[in-house]
Formats: C-alpha cells, sequence, structure tokens
C-alpha cells in the first residue's frame, strides 16, 4: 500500500494540474481568472469601446452634436451683444465670400474664445484664441443680414451642402457622411435661430431655410 501511495505521488507531481494551469486558485478555495479569460475581457472592452468612440456611431454623433449645440450657444451671447451694439444687426460684412470674413468682426472685441467656432463632429483644426477668423477656417455656415427682430428665422448652422435657400424637408446637411455638409457625417446637425435657441435636426430639416430681403447664406 506505500508503494502505490508513493507512486501516486511521484505521477502527481510529474502531470501538470489541468485545472491549476486554467486558473489560479485563492487559499480559502476561490477560483480566479485565467490569463486567457482576463486577455478575453479585456479585447471585449476594447472593441465596445472603439464602436462607441466611433464616428460612425450614430450614438457618438448625437453626443457630439449635443457638444456642437452648446457652441452655438456661446456663440450666440456674442452675436447677441454685437446686435445690441449695432442697432439690432448682427454682422454684415460688405462682400464677405465665407463665414469667416462675417464672423471675424465678432473677434477679439465680443469674443475672445476662438473653440467655439469649431464643431466637435469636425475634422477642423483648432483656432489660436483671440485672433482673427480670416484666412483662417471655421465650421459654422451664417446666414448674413439677419437682425434680432427676425427671431424665428436660422442665424447659423453646421456646414451646409451649399448656400441656397432649401423648402421643407429637403436636405441642408449631408446625407451619405461624405463632403460637403459633413460635420456630423450623416446625422443631420444643429441650427442656431435669432432668437437663441439650438435645434437639432436630421439631414433634411422639418422647416423652411428661405433667405430674403438680402440675406445670403455664407459657409465656411
Amino acid at each position: 500500500m506505500g508503494e502505490l501511495h508513493a507512486a501516486l505521488a511521484i505521477t502527481d507531481a510529474a502531470v501538470p494540474n489541468t485545472r491549476a494551469r486554467r486558473c489560479c486558485q485563492f487559499p480559502d478555495g476561490r477560483r480566479g481568472f485565467s490569463l486567457i479569460e482576463l486577455l478575453v475581457t479585456l479585447a471585449i472592452i476594447l472593441i465596445l469601446a472603439s464602436l462607441y468612440w466611433s464616428p460612425n456611431n450614430a450614438s457618438r454623433q448625437q453626443a457630439l452634436k449635443r457638444t456642437c449645440q452648446k457652441n452655438l450657444e456661446k456663440l450666440f451671447v456674442s452675436l447677441e451683444i454685437y446686435a445690441n451694439d449695432h442697432g439690432g444687426k448682427y454682422p454684415d460684412v460688405a462682400g464677405a465670400r465665407n463665414s469667416e470674413e462675417a464672423l471675424t468682426a465678432l473677434v477679439p472685441k465680443y469674443t475672445s474664445d476662438t473653440s467655439c467656432f469649431i464643431c466637435p463632429g469636425s475634422k477642423d483644426s483648432a483656432l489660436p484664441a483671440g485672433e482673427s477668423l480670416r484666412a483662417r477656417k471655421i465650421s459654422y455656415a451664417y446666414y448674413m443680414g439677419r437682425c434680432a427682430t427676425n427671431s424665428q428665422q436660422a442665424l447659423m448652422s453646421d456646414r451646409q451642402i451649399d448656400n441656397q435657400p432649401k423648402s421643407t424637408g429637403a436636405a441642408a446637411f449631408s446625407t451619405t457622411g461624405s463632403p460637403p455638409g459633413n460635420n456630423h457625417l450623416k446625422f443631420g446637425g444643429n441650427f442656431l435661430f435669432c432668437d437663441g435657441r439650438v435645434e437639432m435636426t436630421p439631414a433634411e430639416p422639418p422647416f423652411d431655410l428661405s433667405m430674403t430681403n438680402g440675406v445670403v447664406l455664407l459657409n465656411p
């Protein structure tokens, strides 16, 4: 019998314990995670994180559009102060060819925070603080020629597909995710109105975007 026990002891020592190789065992008998299980868990976490943070993810773009709304709200404060100093009129620069040339009137007198001119969903580069927007690139379109009394009219928006007026349901932003008008890929964008409200819309806004009385749409 003693020889049998000795033989079994030698076998146990010579043959690796499969369970021991698969997991770690705590002194109180609790089973721990094996290296493979930890690696698989880490891989799943990385995949889920990459899916969420991908710009092609609808939920991610919704979050970016909410941040974009805050940018436009900040810009409205500057525009409102400007209008108070100019008889209720928003920036109107003769011969302006793009939104940068018109809105540079706000910097630095009415705002030095140029970060709010860049949509977080776009790939536009950060701007130097307090410096003129002329010869720079911003992310937002501007309806030049509006005044504070045009409360129901759009004043600014995410970059649009073109500078033309648009009827209700017509595409203002990219429907494919490709340029132009793709600050938020194919997931629409935001509009800032002359009364200060900001509305998030799909690529085809459910309201009219007509332009009268000399108003022009300036894209970046």
